[in-house]
């Protein structure tokens, strides 16, 4: 699972390729289409296209001869899970510690602080 973590938050780690992702959200689309709105190349797009491909957040298949792309969600669904285990996590109350331990390491009243050590 770790590997594929990895693999899929590198191909996130880029717009064109979060871009697409994106596009891909609409419906399934033939290569030269996701190439359209990019000022690159095909064969530049083609490997965004393998990188996301490999990670395993699109599916590539053909078509007669059109190469075509769709989104494959389960990818994404394990990231989306292993992020929202840190959401989990509860903000710690840094002023309220800070009450906590003023109360508590205070004096008791008609005592110093030397004797409370």
């Amino acid at each position: 699972m770790t590997h594929d973590l990895d693999l899929i938050f590198a191909a996130l780690g880029d717009p064109t390729r979060r871009a697409i992702l994106s596009m891909l959200l609409e419906d399934d689309m033939a290569v030269t289409d996701v190439a359209e709105p990019f000022e690159m190349s095909l064969a530049a797009i083609s490997k965004h296209l393998t990188i996301l491909t490999r990670a395993g957040l699109i599916a590539q298949e053909k078509r007669g001869r059109v190469k075509w792309c769709k989104l494959e969600p389960d990818a994404m669904r394990a990231a989306s899970v292993w992020m929202q285990g840190f959401g989990q996590l509860e903000e710690i109350d840094l002023d309220g510690l800070e009450r906590f331990l003023e109360l508590e390491l205070s004096p008791l009243p008609g005592t110093t602080e030397t004797d409370t050590r």
